[in-house]
């Protein structure tokens, strides 16, 4: 484990893999570091890969209050402690936070991938709109279960079936853990919808990913993100879900780096 300071006193805690180009990963909602933990060591053959814990998660700090500028200035500290820039990749509401710091440090973040960012098109459900106080309110409450499947039911859209047997699982626990920073995710996504103005200020190539297999939206979206990104293109994996297979995205993120 390394650490470095971002600008408000936090501590960040991030693991350094491999050696070559570094790249930057962003895990999204409801996991830490250890959910790119895979495509982590996969990478590694091929670039020097900082894996680390957003705020609030694992082996980083939390300084309150939380903003999403906070979490900008936490990647600018790692992409710092990788040599000044680097390739970013996020992952779900962690491509979102990826998305507005690319937009946020031009000269710092030379490429872009992007995994499902779960911005809501028209004529698909969205989350209810008071989702990230909904959160803080059952955090502050002590009811972190009750928020971990208010997450996975109202948010996510999971089957009631699998929400109903959540609690009894053997990663509950972790879920309940993180419980508080699924306010912040909810923060990022805002309403859920596309911020065309913002993505369109993205300048450096941007790879968009989706799995030909996830939720329908999914697709839309990636299409209408890679339409507005100046220098953005769409990518579909055949058969993968939103839990994308680390060695198939390995591949498609080496070529894309690489090029």
């Amino acid at each position: 484990m390394d650490k470095v300071t971002s600008k408000d006193g936090t501590t960040i805690g991030f693991e350094r893999l491999g050696s070559g180009p570094p790249v930057v990963l962003v895990c999204g909602g409801s996991v830490d570091r250890s959910s790119n933990a895979p495509l982590a060591a996969l990478l590694a053959q091929h670039f020097t890969v900082f894996n680390y814990d957003r705020r609030g998660r694992g082996d980083s700090g939390d300084t309150p209050p939380y903003a999403v500028e906070r979490e900008i200035e936490d990647i600018d500290a790692v992409v710092a402690a990788a040599g000044g820039s680097a390739y970013l990749y996020g992952s779900s509401s962690g491509a979102a936070l990826a998305l507005e710091a690319a937009r946020a440090l031009p000269t710092k973040i030379t490429k872009l991938a992007l995994w499902e960012p779960p911005y809501v098109p028209e004529g698909f459900p969205r989350p209810p709109a008071d989702t990230a106080r909904t959160y803080t309110e059952l955090v502050a409450a002590g009811k972190r279960g009750d928020a971990a499947e208010f997450f996975m039911a109202k948010v996510v859209g999971l089957p009631p079936e699998f929400v109903a047997q959540a609690r009894s699982s053997a990663w509950w626990p972790n879920q309940e853990a993180l419980a508080h920073t699924l306010a912040y995710d909810a923060t990022i996504m805002g309403d859920y919808t596309l911020p065309a103005e913002r993505v369109a200020a993205v300048t450096i190539p941007t790879l968009v990913l989706d799995g030909g297999a996830s939720f329908p939206f999914m697709g839309v979206t990636a299409q209408a993100l890679a339409d507005r990104l100046p220098h953005g293109r769409r990518r579909t994996l055949e058969g993968q879900r939103h839990d994308v297979d680390a060695a198939v995205l390995t591949s498609v993120l080496e070529e894309f780096f690489s090029a």
